[in-house]
């Protein structure tokens, strides 16, 4: 293998320092390997997550919900809200706040373990040597392995009029001067649909476009729409099943959208939101041997090494699930793999949407389960009962727990509603080690909290379970049963 100088000659080149860079990192130092990790500026240690993506716009919808009262509007109604008077600049203050804080915590986690840090443009010169354009000049670095976490940026087809202002992607929006009166949002994936609900929360009409009949097909069906509830109750309109056969701006402060249907919508402002593209445009990494799909991103396997076995990739430049949590996750398993250390699969992952109202869940939906010909029940517990979701101000929220019906197993949670990201994590833990739904029953949670919604649901699932076992072989005819059906449910 060709090598360079031996002062950049190290165990592991990470290029990306989002969540999957930074754990893969971290753990090959505490491993005792050399590693060092390149990002295009200093400023942008963090990756997309820390600067457009996760962390701005969940601090942003934080600003939203507290400076417009959203969580106590049943109480206080609009005397508690100000909507009118809040700007763009308050929206930025807290983010620039947070930012900073985690910027410097990352910081001192790669001083702390000796990761080295290299600013400059990554890439492949050979498969083992990754040359980065610093601002002094080009340096090379010779690498055992090579861990691949560049993350992606929006798809910006070239025919869409971007200007940064009325017609802007997911990582332009951070940077609007103003809040819009009304929004347009082409894409109802993940990221369309968190930003148009912070927008309706602001009372901004929002109109949100997708080509598919449902939103968000990966989520458990009944929970989504509850979300479309809520979002229409804030007055979004939705257009499925519609696709966008043009965009383009009309005068200095609104533009166009022409759906294929002949329908045409005009907005102040139209948020482009389809899809992201994985950012190995510079990366070359033809020279390495690897070759990206037509969205940029890479194929892996096992322990998510690519095709070339000392080369592995993380992160949302690997596809499906593309989740901050799960790409820090897969950067420990991939150091782990890459340097023969045994790691524990990492399990059914929890998935997080920050809409408004929030929505979470693991395991199967309904619609599996039903697919899988499961003998499953459902528990649900309704925020409107528990004392915390009224403390809250939460009267739509819910918690949904299916398990099966003879050994009373875990297999899937779902909910939306005000700390649904939070509360997930207890059916992840019950799920991870086999628990039953009498764990809840039998356990007592602090009172009052979100998490009593568990023993809720519990209970509920159980009282159905119960009406099961008094009319099996009891030979009641319908009226009776139908009595017992209704006391049930």
């Amino acid at each position: 293998m060709k090598r360079a100088t031996a002062v950049n000659c190290f165990d592991l080149v990470v290029v990306g320092s989002g969540p999957g860079g930074q754990k893969a990192a971290i753990c090959a130092a505490k491993l005792g390997k050399r590693v060092a990790i390149v990002e295009r500026q200093k400023e942008l240690v963090g990756g997309v997550c820390l600067h457009t993506g996760t962390i701005p716009s969940k601090t942003m919808r934080e600003a939203i919900l507290h400076l417009t009262g959203f969580r106590q509007r049943e109480v206080y109604g609009e005397q508690y809200r100000s909507r009118k008077s809040i700007t763009m600049d308050d929206l930025r203050h807290k983010l620039q706040h947070v930012s900073r804080r985690e910027w410097d915590v990352i910081q001192d986690q790669f001083d702390r373990n000796g990761v080295e840090t290299i600013v400059g443009e990554a890439s492949f010169a050979d498969t083992h040597t990754v040359e980065v354009l610093t601002p002094e000049g080009p340096v090379h670095l010779a690498a055992d392995k090579v861990l691949l976490a560049p993350g992606t940026k929006p798809a910006r087809p070239k025919h869409i009029p971007f200007d940064g202002r009325t017609v802007f992607d997911s990582d332009e929006f951070l940077d609007l001067d103003r809040i819009p009166r009304s929004m347009i949002v082409v894409g109802g994936g993940v990221i369309g649909v968190e930003y148009g609900l912070m927008m309706a929360t602001l009372g901004v009409r929002v109109t949100i476009i997708d080509g598919r009949d449902r939103l968000l097909d990966f989520c458990d069906r009944e929970i989504v729409d509850s979300l479309v509830y809520n979002a229409r109750s804030m007055g979004v309109t939705f257009r499925l099943g519609e696709n966008v056969a043009d965009v383009r701006r009309v005068g200095l402060n609104a533009a166009a959208v022409e759906l294929e249907s002949g329908k045409r919508l005009l907005g102040e402002t139209v948020l482009f939101s389809v899809g992201r593209q994985g950012d190995t445009e510079f990366l070359n990494l033809e020279a390495a041997g690897l070759a990206p799909d037509t969205r940029g991103r890479i194929v892996v396997g096992e322990g998510f090494q690519t095709e070339v076995p000392h080369i592995y990739a993380v992160g949302d430049i690997v596809g499906f699930p593309a989740l901050a949590s799960a790409s820090m996750e897969q950067g420990r398993q991939a150091v782990c793999h890459a340097f023969g250390v045994p790691a524990r699969d990492m399990g059914e992952i929890p998935y997080g949407l920050f809409t408004v109202p929030e929505i979470s869940s693991i395991g199967k939906s309904e619609q599996q389960l039903t697919a899988d010909h499961a003998p499953y029940e459902v528990g649900v517990a309704r925020f409107s009962e528990i004392a915390r979701g009224q403390i809250a101000g939460d009267e739509t929220g819910l918690l949904k727990i299916l398990f099966h019906r003879e050994t009373r197993q875990l297999l899937g949670v779902h909910a939306i509603g005000e700390s649904a990201t939070e509360i997930i994590h207890i059916g992840q833990a019950v799920m991870a080690f086999g628990g039953t739904l009498d764990y809840f029953r039998d356990t007592v949670f602090n009172y009052p909290t979100m998490a009593e919604a568990f023993k809720v649901a519990a209970l509920d699932g159980l009282n159905k379970l119960a009406a099961y076992d008094v009319t099996a072989g009891c030979g009641w005819g319908d009226a009776e049963l139908a009595d017992v059906a209704a006391f049930a449910v």
